[in-house]
């Protein structure tokens, strides 16, 4: 199974914002999408790098609310591990497991087509574990 199987299901759409936005305006775009990354990117869309919940909290906690006025680019992660839609979804996993991350862009033909979370990749391995149990319990049905 591979990344483009999962974004066949969810769709391509992903959120983006500009590197010069506040991490204010990126707090308010993560609470009104419910969701837990933005991807950054520039004016032709080349992702610059990624900001998550975790990111704004560390910002935070440094700073306290004054970093909320800062820009994006200053607390991004700019060295964004992305993927391909045939990459393996084990292979996403391990990816997510090693450097402690929970959302993964998807380049294809050198521009931003999708991203994937964690959330994406359990529900796909449960939808997989489901349909295996469903096919064992009909091959014994039918032996």
């Amino acid at each position: 199974m591979s990344v483009e199987h999962i974004l066949a299901g969810k769709g391509r759409q992903v959120v983006t914002i500009a590197p010069d936005r506040t991490l204010a305006d990126a707090v308010t775009c993560l609470s009104e999408r419910r969701i837990g990354a933005v991807v950054v990117v520039d004016g032709s869309g080349t992702v610059l790098g990624i900001i998550s919940e975790r990111d704004v909290v560390r910002a935070v906690a440094e700073a306290g609310g004054e970093a909320l006025k800062a820009p994006v680019s200053s607390r991004m992660t700019a060295k964004v591990v992305t993927c391909v839609p045939t990459t393996s979804i084990d292979e996403i996993m391990g990816l997510m497991t090693e450097g402690k991350f929970r959302h993964v862009p998807v380049i294809e033909g050198g521009r931003l087509a999708g991203i994937i979370s964690i959330g994406d990749v359990v529900k796909q391995r449960l939808g997989d574990i489901e349909s295996e149990h469903r096919a064992m319990r009909d091959y014994i049905a039918t032996a």
